[in-house]
């Protein structure tokens, strides 16, 4: 087996052991995925400023995320059908944030359910809700979440209306797969993808089969999205969210000053600077374009927080520098999941920390809270006022 330096060579790895459609779902972006790409080269553009003869023995990693103590800056996104990744992926993603001592997210169109991944961890895991037109399963959602003990909520507001990702049609993304030619050719040169589904739990989506009408028989994943996901979302209704759950909420999708200003008052502990990796808005702005506006405009207010981009520990320096309190890792985990399972999620976390913790050593800090402006060199999106100091993260 090859051996895996960093994120890229996980990917690689899961191209090869995962059938193309699942594949490509969780690596496509929408339309001609301009801000998939940009949210990747937009972070690289950012140079970091080399200091040296600094002491920086002792490094911490380690801080706060919603009030809660974590071993990293990190959270593990919510990311739909993991468990067609690998078999069971929710679960090995969970375990593994688990033992990494950082915060997973199960999504609401996970294969797995959450009643699935409660059984399966001894800490609390965070659920993602999506806003669907029946609010009576939503409510009971949110309580079946609350019954499970998670700790957060993370409420995603930007896939009311589903963008095109081209890369789904041609493949006919359904689950479970259809019986196809391509697809039965595809599936027999991948027998461990297919041993671990055969072993896994469920073949569909364990939060919504028997519960919501169509999803039992195959089914276009777009169209049925299309079709149940409630475009009429407005802030009304979260806070008709907030009250229903009564715990920490995280709003998740921000892009904008404006509604990071809404998303603030609404009492929620955190937002997410996303454009939903590039999969909804093509031509909208990268995640990290928008994140030290958001920062400067909402910082003092409520906790923000990043995604959009990460594959290094670099990226994630970057990111903190700009006014982020942490990062959501998506895809890189999901590579780690489709190249080795469990054990590959805890790999990508570790590559990520190891390399987090190495550019903060060579940019002469040596804690999460002293991470600030002062560690970017000239970056053509330094269009924030710099403090005179690192800014300190709430603990």
């Amino acid at each position: 087996m090859k051996i895996a330096a960093n994120i890229d060579d996980l990917r690689q790895l899961a191209q090869r052991r995962v059938p193309r459609a699942f594949f490509e779902y969780a690596d496509s972006g929408s339309y001609a995925e301009q801000t998939f790409h940009a949210n990747l080269d937009d972070l690289a553009a950012i140079k970091l400023r080399q200091r040296v003869l600094v002491n920086v023995d002792n490094r911490d990693l380690s801080t706060k995320i919603i009030g809660t103590q974590a071993k990293a800056p990190i959270a593990l996104a919510p990311i739909g059908l993991c468990g067609m990744i690998h078999g069971d992926g929710e679960i090995l993603a969970a375990r593994a944030a688990q033992a990494a001592g950082i915060p997973f997210t199960l999504s609401t169109m996970s294969i797995c359910s959450i009643e699935d991944v409660a059984d399966a961890v001894s800490k609390p895991f965070w659920f993602q809700l999506y806003v669907m037109r029946d609010r009576g399963f939503i409510k009971e959602l949110i309580q079946r979440a609350a019954k499970a003990k998670c700790s957060a909520l993370v409420l995603t507001v930007d896939l009311q209306v589903l963008g095109q990702r081209h890369r789904d049609i041609r493949n006919g993304m359904t689950v479970p797969p259809r019986v196809t030619v391509a697809n039965v050719v595809d599936v027999a040169t991948k027998p461990a993808w297919a041993l671990s589904i055969l072993k896994g739990k469920r073949k569909t989506f364990g939060n919504l089969a028997g519960h919501v009408q169509g999803m039992d028989g195959i089914k276009s994943l777009a169209q049925w999205t299309n079709e149940q996901f409630d475009p009429r979302l407005s802030w009304k209704d979260v806070e008709w969210i907030r009250d229903q759950w009564g715990g920490k909420l995280i709003i998740k999708g921000i892009l904008d000053i404006d509604d990071a200003r809404l998303a603030a008052k609404t009492g929620a502990s955190a937002l997410v600077v996303s454009n939903h990796g590039g999969r909804q808005l093509d031509g909208a702005s990268s995640s990290i374009a928008m994140l030290p506006k958001i920062a400067n405009a909402v910082g003092s207010d409520i906790e923000v927080m990043f995604d959009g981009g990460i594959r290094t520990g670099a990226d994630m320096l970057r990111a903190l520098a700009l006014g982020a309190r942490s990062c959501m890792i998506g895809r890189a985990f999901v590579y780690g999941l489709g190249a080795n399972g469990e054990a590959g999620v805890t790999k990508a976390i570790d590559i990520l920390k190891k390399e987090l913790d190495v550019s903060m050593a060579l940019t002469g800090v040596k804690s999460i809270d002293e991470i600030g402006p002062q560690v970017l060199a000239d970056s053509p999106l330094r269009n924030y006022e710099e403090p005179a100091k690192p800014r300190k993260r709430r603990r």
